[in-house]
């Protein structure tokens, strides 16, 4: 992989809750350490991973060119600007790197994860290509939990895919029980779908240790592998049969909702696992949207003046709104032929969807 340090010194500060004028940012292909004695800004982890990447392609690298250019964080409370100010190819004989916290402590061998002595085998490196290995990995940040503490809460924004190294993880919904996760599974896999509001709760059982990555940078850099895109189709299609079960029950007795409790995205897999017959229903911004399903295929949609698979693809776009299903279609409808391969416009919607948001942060 391409050798990469670089020093960040925080220039402005406004209601940050972390950090201050003046103190430093290291990154590196490896690392990225926060000043001493701070916590890491997630927000930031992946704003910094995403100018990792841009500088990466751009080697060798000159800091030279990037003499004055400022740089912000996406923010949340508060926001930072921060510059380059300098390369730090000696940062390892730093008197402070010793206190720096680890960005990347992982390394991967034939898909087996080891860190701190320990292996993990995670059926989902498998997938990704042996020349992105290095990169995808120089991405991940280790977090520690303890037992009781909530990685992903109900109703509030996930960014991260995690892979658990260590310990046990509680799948909950409204006290429900979903699933529960071990060593080498995954977790929070909608946010590469573009999902950022939690739909459940995920909590550690007790110690626990996961490797995050932002599901926006992962989709950025393996969004188009195919291998990728298959393991996490098959994923979210067994996860939903494992875990839903549950959740099916009430769903076969109140078939409506809130879209910002569920994303269209599996909202729609609910229906395809289940192989239901009938018409979803949805009030959002842009209007009412229509989509009818027989044992599970999509054969009709209509949003915005919008028809089959446009119409599929807007939907997936959305994150407020209410929907109800309606159970039985009329004889013609039985005989439409579906639109598509469920999968793939699911996985092309929300490709769409990722390629607008980007589009839109540029503007």
């Amino acid at each position: 992989m391409k050798k990469f340090n670089a020093v960040f010194t925080i220039i402005k500060e406004n209601n940050c809750p972390l950090y201050h004028v003046n103190e430093q940012l290291r990154l590196s292909d490896k690392t990225l350490s926060c000043p001493k004695g701070k916590e890491m800004c997630l927000i930031l982890v992946r704003d910094l991973t995403e100018l990792l990447f841009k500088f990466l392609q751009q080697q060798p690298f000159d800091p030279d060119n990037y003499n004055g250019t400022i740089f912000n964080c996406s923010g949340c409370t508060g926001l930072i600007k921060f510059s380059l100010m300098q390369k730090a190819d000696e940062l390892e004989n730093d008197a402070s790197g010793g206190n720096r916290r680890e960005f990347v402590v992982a390394h991967i061998d034939s898909a087996v994860l080891k860190m701190h002595g320990k292996m993990v085998d995670c059926p989902m490196m498998h997938a990704i290509p042996p020349d992105q290995v290095d990169i995808m990995l120089s991405l991940f940040q280790e977090i520690v939990l303890e037992e009781g503490a909530v990685l992903i809460k109900k109703g509030e924004k996930n960014l991260n895919l995690y892979i658990i190294f260590d310990g046990e993880l509680l799948v909950e919904n409204g006290g429900v029980q979903l699933a529960m996760l071990s060593k080498g599974e995954i977790c929070g896999e909608m946010s590469y779908l573009g999902a950022d509001v939690a739909v459940s709760t995920v909590t550690a059982t007790k110690k626990t240790q996961v490797l995050a990555i932002a599901g926006d940078v992962f989709g950025s850099l393996l969004g188009n592998n195919r291998e990728i895109q298959s393991y996490m189709a098959q994923l979210l299609s067994e996860r939903l049969k494992k875990t839903n079960a549950a959740r099916a029950r009430d769903f076969e007795s109140c078939m409506s909702g809130r879209i910002d409790e569920i994303v269209p995205a599996e909202l729609f897999q609910i229906f395809h696992m289940h192989q239901k017959t009938g018409v979803l229903s949805m009030d959002m911004k842009g209007g009412k949207a229509k989509v009818s399903f027989r044992e599970g295929c999509i054969i009709n949609a209509g949003y915005c003046e919008l028809a089959s698979e446009e119409a599929i693809f807007k939907i997936l776009g959305e994150k407020k709104g209410f929907y109800r299903f309606t159970t039985g279609l009329s004889p013609k409808e039985m005989k439409v032929a579906e639109i598509g391969d469920f999968m793939m416009l699911l996985m092309e919607g929300v490709k769409r969807v990722d390629e607008e948001q980007e589009r839109q942060s540029l503007l």
